[in-house]
């Protein structure tokens, strides 16, 4: 019954005119109280001069609060901005009340206008005090009072700095708020043992289970700006060894304009141990490369393609064109387009090995920029499959460069991989005769084509941060091919936020590589993934080494031997420089290639694709045969 009719109060608020109403009630009673003081608490004053000027200051107040708007804040939750407002409303009261005072002594005006000046002052504080700490105190009572009817979750914030206490502010002032701040901790000793808000500072050491069961803590909030990798991957171990959840607040620079809200609060995830600062690109240009253009996409339903095709929505476009085989995923995003308002996109299940079918589609709709995305990229996979490897990864992109060429498409943009760079399995190799491919396009017609490497893209399908977390899930162990093998890392938003660039500063025949910081080792990035899933490594979940898969490198490259980079205008993208190419010899030779059939035998494909990439030399592959002979 009770916690209905508080229910029913909080979805209710009081009139900004009833809010005015009680605090000029207040300012006619600190007026009386000043009075009072003034005299010593003696009752030797002209009362009927007093109570003819309550009504002037009753109506100075009315000026003063709706000058600065006090009175149209929600009392329930009042911040520091709004005791701000009270306290420039007051002054601007006093301000009032001594010109009136000097223009009425100047002049002989009536008495009710002559107000002492010591009573003003007075009044001023007495204002001050009673309008800001009435509106704190219904706060509180209010939050102490929904808080009893609400289960409470008992946290503490790493971090006693300003961020600690703009996320201590955020979650007070949060009206759904369901956490019972209870203090905070610090590495800071100085701090420590000192109390903040009527919170006690503690240390990380003070972190033990008999504390946290004492206390009923159940989560802590990392509320540190520019936290390193490492040592957040420390405090979140030592904590979750306890049993407790941990989050983490974002950059400053996520905050919604500028105010950190209680929902961008979340739990620390890989991401946040990679040991980089996240790519931020922010360019103007982007709107004016994508207004209005038809833009196709291949390989749309899959990892990069999807979020590139979401990223061109946040432009001007005029039709989107979205193709993939892959049925189902396909229809998944129509739906997500469609249930978000996006509008003039049409997808498409089709292949780009079909060539009739393409040419179709570039004749109804001729686009004036492609990505393209389709592609195999699978490494064990496409070791055991080359002809499908180079039907997809050579032929298609054959297939869409060649006639991006002939309709005259303005920018193509291939979407490549760092396994491309010095290859050591079908996979990879596919992929750079990709991009030798189109290089051998450039200049033959308008078409501008672009080329862009990624490292491997976090929780992309088919990537190791999906298969770990499953392995998790089933009790482990986690399956890691090498002690000692590394990767690059990136999320699936920075890459394809890369591609949009790379099409706007692209002016054709550039391969855009990307700083991707230190490359990760796996072993170490599974050790953290059982650690953020609250579990013990290797107590709860061991690391299996099951050795190298077929053409799997130790570590990957970003620039093939004889290349090297230039910058642009952006400090994490760069341009490969590469060799000079015999493009007419190494055309004949993808043409040759491209005519193999299911016929032709594995060795025989991958000899004719070793022919065009010289440095692709196989690791632990049975095409390792096909290098002996060179």
């Amino acid at each position: 019954m009770i916690k209905k009719l508080l229910q029913d109060i909080s979805n209710k608020y009081a009139s900004k005119w009833l809010v005015m109403l009680f605090d000029l009630v207040i300012v006619a009673f600190t007026f009386i109280v000043a009075y009072v003081i003034r005299f010593n608490f003696i009752f030797d004053f002209d009362w009927v001069v007093m109570l003819k000027q309550i009504p002037f200051v009753f109506l100075a107040g009315l000026i003063s609060f709706v000058v600065v708007g006090s009175y149209k804040g929600v009392v329930r939750f009042t911040g520091f901005k709004d005791v701000i407002n009270i306290i420039i409303g007051v002054n601007i009261l006093a301000t009032i009340l001594i010109i009136s005072t000097f223009f009425s002594r100047r002049l002989n005006y009536e008495s009710i206008f002559n107000i002492s000046g010591s009573i003003i002052y007075i009044h001023l504080l007495l204002n001050i005090l009673f309008l800001v700490g009435s509106k704190l105190f219904i706060k509180s009572v209010y939050n102490k009072l929904m808080q009893d009817f609400k289960t409470q979750k008992r946290v503490l914030i790493f971090g006693a700095g300003n961020a600690g206490m703009i996320t201590y502010d955020a979650i007070s002032n949060d009206p759904n708020n369901s956490h019972e701040i209870i203090g905070f901790i610090d590495d800071n000793e100085r701090k420590i043992g000192k109390k903040i808000n009527t919170l006690k500072v503690y240390s990380l050491e003070n972190m033990t289970s008999a504390f946290i069961e004492k206390h009923g803590i159940e989560e802590v909030i990392i509320s540190v700006q520019n936290i390193e990798s490492s040592r957040l991957l420390q405090i979140s171990g030592q904590l979750f060894e306890l049993g407790l959840k941990v989050k983490i607040v974002p950059p400053i620079q996520h905050w919604i304009d500028g105010d950190l809200s209680v929902g961008q609060i979340k739990e620390v995830n890989i991401e946040d141990l990679l040991g980089r600062d996240p790519i931020s690109i922010t360019n103007p240009a982007l709107l004016d490369e994508y207004d209005n253009q038809i833009i196709l996409i291949t390989g749309a339903a899959g990892s990069i393609g999807s979020e590139i095709a979401r990223k061109t929505t946040n432009y001007n476009y005029k039709k989107l064109i979205l193709i993939d085989t892959a049925e189902s995923p396909l229809y998944e995003l129509q739906q997500e387009f469609v249930q978000n308002g996006i509008k003039n996109f049409i997808a498409i299940v089709s292949d780009v090995r079909d060539f009739r079918r393409m040419e179709k589609l570039f004749q109804q709709y001729k686009p004036n920029m492609v990505f393209h995305a389709a592609a195999y990229k699978h490494v064990p996979l496409m070791e055991n499959n080359p002809y499908e490897a180079v039907s997809v990864n050579i032929g298609g992109t054959r297939h869409m460069a060649s006639l991006s060429v002939k309709h005259g498409v303005n920018k193509f943009v291939l979407i490549s991989t760092d396994k491309a760079v010095n290859p050591t399995n079908v996979m990879g190799a596919t992929k750079r005769i990709a991009e030798l491919y189109v290089n051998c396009l450039q200049g033959k017609g308008k078409t501008k084509f672009i080329t862009t490497r990624f490292g491997n893209v976090l929780g992309s399908n088919g990537s190791v941060i999906p298969l770990f977390k499953k392995q998790i899930d089933q009790g482990g162990p986690l399956t890691v091919t090498h002690k000692d093998i590394t990767r690059y890392f990136m999320t699936i938003s920075e890459a394809c936020q890369l591609v949009l660039e790379a099409a706007t500063m692209g002016n054709g025949g550039e391969i855009f590589v990307f700083d991707m910081g230190e490359s990760v080792k796996i072993h170490d990035l599974a050790k953290n993934m059982i650690i953020l899933s609250g579990l013990r490594y290797p107590e709860d979940i061991d690391i299996k080494i099951t050795g190298l898969r077929p053409g799997e490198k130790i570590y990957e490259e970003l620039l093939a031997d004889g290349e090297n980079t230039r910058p642009t205008y952006h400090e994490k993208i760069m341009i490969a420089r590469t060799k000079e190419i015999d493009a007419l010899s190494i055309n004949d030779k993808i043409s040759n290639l491209c005519t193999v059939n299911l016929k032709s035998q594995n060795l025989e494909i991958v000899a004719l694709i070793k022919e065009i990439i010289p440095e692709y030399i196989s690791n632990n592959s049975k095409y390792e045969v096909l290098d002996s002979k060179k």
